[in-house]
């Protein structure tokens, strides 16, 4: 055990900020973790009725399971399940930190109740045929781009609307990731969480993306579509990097003039949400989608399925028929 079991939790947390530091993560995620930290440790601190502990003078001591449980009831009264839910998984790697440090004998957090968050919605484009729309409007070189390159920028919408790739999928893809014979064509793809698998491609996408490869050998050469080298690459030549393809994406949404069919905080996502809306509008299961989009679990598949349905439900809700029906009353 560590010598110092009545060390103050304010000293702690800077101690597990430190550490987490070295992890890099963005300036809010170390705001969200010093803020829910902050914030339980305080209700901790009042717990007695009495007047409050400052929290340099609150002993690790005091975090015991029965004093974490009634500061998160009072914590999660306010506040919505997602944030709870943040505050949990960030108390819960603080006292992982205590109990590797020595400094306490064990975590009290699996005793502390937490909300389930719910899944995000989807979001797709919106408009029925917005893809098609987007499809077609960057098929078309505009005189006024400094350096037009359609196929390229039709083979990342293609991978994205028609197999569902991520970001990270798109720009770890290799030139050999598209494999396979004719009618058997198929994307390898490095999934998140280092989960492969493999998305069948059609016929229209091996063309796109056979004329973005004959357009990359046109301008860099035979070489540049060595099988080991990058799938995506800039106007020089080098791989897409992440800003990179965000720019391409949103510049591609603005030449199709459908910036106001996206929803909001889904920019290049609302394509793969696209291919999974229409997987569930054509009657694919919660399984087929599941493996398709290389999902962890089959919760975040079923809900593409329910939106669907949900929609369905509200179209036939609106019909004028129904409508109508609803306001008859009969008389014997």
């Amino acid at each position: 055990m560590h010598d110092k079991v009545d060390e103050m939790v304010e000293v702690l947390i800077e101690e597990f900020l430190t550490a987490r530091a070295t992890r890099k993560p963005s300036p809010h995620t170390l705001a969200a973790y010093r803020r829910d930290l902050t914030t339980v440790a305080a209700l901790v601190a009042a717990d007695d009725g009495g007047t409050p502990l400052p929290l340099n003078r609150l002993p690790v001591t005091a975090l015991s399971p029965r004093v974490m449980r009634a500061a998160f009831a009072r914590f999660a009264a306010p506040r919505a399940a997602a944030s709870v839910h943040r505050a949990w998984s960030t108390w819960n790697s603080f006292f992982t930190f205590l109990v590797a440090e020595g400094v306490v004998p064990g975590n009290p957090m699996p005793a502390v109740g937490r909300p389930r968050t719910p899944l995000p919605r989807p979001k797709p484009l919106r408009g029925e045929d917005t893809p098609e729309e987007l499809l077609a409007a960057v098929a078309r070189a505009e005189g006024r781009q400094r350096d037009p390159w359609p196929e390229r920028d039709l083979a990342v919408l293609a991978l994205a609307l028609c197999a569902g790739l991520r970001l990270s999928e798109l720009l770890a893809l290799r030139v050999s990731s598209v494999a396979g014979r004719a009618g058997e064509r198929r994307v390898d793809v490095a999934g998140k969480g280092g989960r492969p698998r493999t998305v069948p491609i059609e016929a229209g996408v091996d063309r796109v993306l056979a004329g973005y490869l004959d357009s990359r050998r046109f301008r860099f050469g035979a070489r540049s579509v060595r099988p080991d080298g990058p799938l995506l690459v800039d106007r020089r030549g080098e791989p897409l990097r992440r800003g990179g393809l965000q720019y391409l994406v949103e510049s591609c949404y603005r030449r199709a003039g459908i910036g106001d069919r996206v929803p909001r905080g889904a920019r290049l996502h609302a394509l793969r949400h696209t291919f999974a809306t229409r997987l569930a509008e054509d009657g694919a299961s919660a399984a087929e989608i599941m493996r398709l989009l290389g999902h962890a679990s089959l919760a975040s598949s079923q809900t593409y399925i329910e939106v669907t349905a949900g929609q369905q439900r509200a179209a036939v809700a609106a019909n004028r028929t129904n409508r109508a029906l609803s306001g008859l009353t009969t008389r014997s």
